[in-house]
């Protein structure tokens, strides 16, 4: 059953009357923020599909104002699941802020399922109720606009073929002898040894140089892995192919399961195949620019982005668009499905700022990247007075002259706290590596991160008036 709220005295009314001196003021700011009821009942619509009847009927679950909080706190503060539950059962002042009061505080598996519900659209929902509540306090009004670009990398290791083979093994591996254990097959040979000591000697020879008889003796340790790799394919296709004919006696009340283990098996199977197709391609014919390269067995979805850093050249994960208005709130964030221009996101970015506020910004900037003639003449159109989108190599004189002028250049210079805002959120609220898996974890690891920021000013905000 989804409840709102606990009806019980807190804890501080109990034990200590004058624990609300112990709150940081940034805290109080943010519980005050909290209190919106529209936020509250965003979170308790998406507790209530869970099922159809679990808004009447049921046990009492976690509140969805409890639900909230402790999320908001975990990702204010960079937590783990377990490192959320154990702050707040410890801490008398987490216990008030949350709402929990003397109640029992929701376990980390709980807190997972919770965070689970909450998908990409209801924390868009709970942005742009912010950034209502940001306009109400006059915080921002819409005025100015600045966009950049980051990459989130995913939660994976680097990416060699080798290791995306001994990774395909031994997961394909450990599936296929689960499949045998539930349907009754035969023995499956385990290749996982094999592939790892493969793999150590090739990340072994790689450090040595590129010799032509070190070359020569990756090439050979290659073409081994290669066949470990074909091998255990073979093996999972003939597993899946004798499921498929028919369900052993017995074996009936395990069929979710069976079904479940073939369609993981069979998508490994493909990423296995796309792995084994570059691996070829790079090792055996030289071809480097092998195209969708798989980068994960367990992030598929990943990407290889290059964003011109000198200590990071290559990052793994999704690029990430964060934009914002004065008063340094994030008015909105997307999360690109594939790598794209960042002069493709300059028009999106602003209908997004028209639908938060009502109007488009009398000043919009953005860096080199999002520069262009046409993005320019797009900003103008719509109604954009000033446009600050600075352009890369020979300049005409008209445009050199515009770009010296003052307001342009104080206009960049604004611009430049986009970097400390991408800055503070890696740092701060985890968004330098996302631990959620799959596109939609990526987009609720990101949402979660921008929302416990754009709190933050709020309460910080709340604190100084």
């Amino acid at each position: 059953m989804v409840r709102r709220r606990h009806a019980q005295r807190t804890v501080f009314e109990l034990l200590l009357p004058d624990g609300d001196k112990l709150w940081d003021p940034t805290l109080r700011g943010i519980d005050e923020v909290l209190d919106d009821e529209d936020l509250v009942e965003q979170v308790a619509e998406a507790l209530g599909r869970r099922s159809p009847r679990s808004s009447r009927l049921g046990r009492p679950g976690v509140p969805a104002e409890v639900a909230l909080r402790m999320l908001v706190l975990k990702h204010l503060h960079d937590w783990s699941y377990d490192e959320c539950e154990r702050e707040v059962r410890g801490g008398l002042v987490y216990r008030a802020f949350c709402r929990i009061g003397c109640e029992r505080v929701p376990d980390a598996k709980t807190l997972i399922r919770i965070a689970q519900v909450l998908g990409p659209e209801d924390l868009k929902a709970i942005l742009e109720r912010l950034v209502a509540v940001a306009r109400k306090k006059k915080l921002t009004r819409g005025l100015r606009m600045r966009v950049d670009t980051t990459v989130v990398e995913a939660n994976i290791h680097y990416p060699t073929d080798s290791s995306l083979l001994e990774d395909g093994v031994r997961v394909l591996t450990r599936a296929v002898k689960r499949l045998s254990e539930k349907a009754g097959l035969g023995r499956i040979r385990d290749r996982t040894r094999s592939a790892s000591r493969r793999a150590f000697e090739i990340a072994h020879l790689s450090r040595r140089g590129m010799q032509e008889k070190t070359k020569l003796k990756m090439r050979a340790s290659y073409q081994e892995l290669l066949g470990l790799t074909r091998s255990a394919v073979r093996e999972a296709k003939k597993a899946v192919t004798e499921v498929a004919s028919g369900t052993p006696k017995g074996a009936l009340a395990a069929q979710p399961h069976i079904e479940a283990l073939t369609r993981k098996i069979t998508d490994t199977v493909d990423l296995i195949d796309r792995v084994v197709a570059q691996t070829k391609a790079r090792v055996l014919k030289g071809d480097t620019h092998h195209p969708d390269k798989v980068l994960s067995i367990f992030e598929p979805q990943t990407e290889g982005i290059r964003k011109g850093k000198a200590a990071k050249p290559t990052e793994f994960g999704k690029l990430v668009k964060i934009q914002e208005s004065e008063g340094q709130f994030i008015t909105d964030y997307e999360v690109c499905a594939t790598r794209v221009p960042d002069q493709w996101l300059w028009e999106p970015s602003l209908k997004a700022h028209a639908q938060r506020f009502g109007r488009l910004p009398r000043l919009a900037v953005a860096d080199s990247g999002f520069a262009s003639a046409g993005n320019e003449r797009v900003a103008q159109a719509m109604g954009v007075r000033r446009v600050a989108l600075p352009r890369r190599g020979r300049l005409s004189g008209k445009v050199a002259r515009r770009q010296k002028q003052r307001w342009f250049r104080r206009a960049l210079r604004w611009r430049t706290g986009s970097e400390g805002k991408i800055s503070v959120l890696k740092r701060r609220h985890g968004l330098s590596r996302c631990r959620y898996k799959g596109v939609a974890g990526m987009e609720r690891w990101v949402g979660f991160g921008v929302i416990a920021y754009d709190l933050w000013v709020l309460g910080h905000a709340g604190a100084q008036s």
